[in-house]
């Protein structure tokens, strides 16, 4: 393949990758034991969805300059439905860290699965 046919497909390819969605699924530290968390990127924004019930924790973060995702709608499976959070995610070689805020911080790692 010529060079000027290698930067074409990867010129279309850098062009879905954009718009296309995208998922990847996590082992989530929990006390009942780990869960399935299914992260997906559509249209620019960042879900991390229960595997075994939908519920739903990012709600649409949006990437951050430095590479985070943030946003302010995040929700925590063992607080009331209510409640919401600024959260960030961190994207890491094996997993990720997510960590929410209200009035004190906390975080957890969860790993990719294979």
């Amino acid at each position: 393949m010529t060079n000027k046919a290698t930067g074409l497909i990867a010129g279309i390819a850098l062009g879905l990758t954009a718009t296309a969605s995208f998922a990847d699924t996590y082992s989530r530290p929990h006390k009942t034991g780990a869960q399935e968390i299914n992260v997906t990127f559509t249209d620019g924004t960042l879900w991390c969805t229960r595997a075994s019930d939908g519920f739903e924790m990012c709600n649409g973060m949006t990437e951050n300059e430095d590479g985070t995702w943030g946003g302010r709608n995040m929700r925590h499976p063992d607080m009331p439905k209510w409640m919401k959070f600024k959260g960030t995610v961190y994207f890491q070689d094996a997993g990720l860290r997510i960590k929410g805020c209200a009035i004190i911080c906390d975080s957890e790692e969860w790993t990719k699965s294979e």
